[in-house]
């Protein structure tokens, strides 16, 4: 038979088909804020992480500590930004989901007070707080969805910068391999159906939807033996 197709070679999860961690700056996360209190930081730096889409901005905390966070649209070195019960209602400001009135677009949310933000962190993107229920705050995610979240988890005012990277042609296949290569994507991909059946069970052959593989095995029963039998590749053409 062939060899093994991609598909199972990269779900074996092997060292060259994992994401590299070896280019990291950092967690990028919310610190701690106790309840009650507000905190200040400057914006030191906006730097780049490979593999991620959005920038991020280098946060001094007041303790002298360093931060990272995703950077909102607008959000400019020596900008000092607020977290915490009293901050200011104001982008990139991060305040509790409880003291953000309906109708405001954040970004970086918590679903759970203390996760660090896991939600709508990605360049361009933006959700939009819908309503307050109880001790949850419903919210209008970029996909369109509703999803509830603690109203003690933060959120940071105003949208994620980046959103225009995709109107960027990438104009050579080289450049968009180094792409998808930094974020440890397959590229390019070629369609089983387009392949020589001896690389993959739905190759050779006209057909665009087999449904099945088209190769049989060389011991199948003779009702099933039909079409390409055994592909291999030997060099000598049988």
């Amino acid at each position: 038979m062939g060899k093994r197709i991609e598909v199972q070679r990269r779900g074996r999860g092997g060292l060259q088909f994992r994401f590299s961690s070896k280019n990291r700056l950092g967690a990028v996360k919310y610190p701690a804020v106790e309840n009650g209190k507000t905190y200040s930081a400057v914006v030191e730096d906006i730097v780049h992480e490979k593999g991620r889409y959005a920038p991020l901005m280098k946060l001094k905390m007041d303790d002298g500590n360093y931060r990272l966070l995703p950077a909102p649209t607008g959000i400019a070195v020596r900008d000092r930004i607020y977290m915490g019960e009293d901050a200011p209602l104001r982008n990139g400001c991060i305040l509790p989901l409880r003291k953000i009135p309906e109708g405001t677009i954040i970004s970086n949310v918590e679903r759970i007070h203390g996760d660090g933000g896991r939600y709508v962190k990605t360049a361009g993107t933006s959700a939009i707080v819908v309503a307050h229920v109880g001790d949850m705050v419903k919210l209008k995610m970029p996909s369109g969805k509703t999803m509830d979240a603690s109203d003690e988890g933060m959120a940071m005012i105003g949208v994620i910068a980046g959103g225009g990277r995709k109107e960027k042609p990438f104009l050579t296949a080289g450049r968009r391999y180094y792409y998808m290569k930094a974020r440890s994507k397959n590229y390019p991909t070629v369609r089983g159906i387009a392949m020589a059946s001896v690389y993959h069970p739905h190759g050779g052959g006209r057909h665009q939807h087999p449904g099945k593989p088209t190769t049989v095995s060389r011991n199948a029963p003779p009702g099933r033996k039909v079409g390409n039998i055994s592909s291999r590749k030997t060099g000598r053409g049988y």
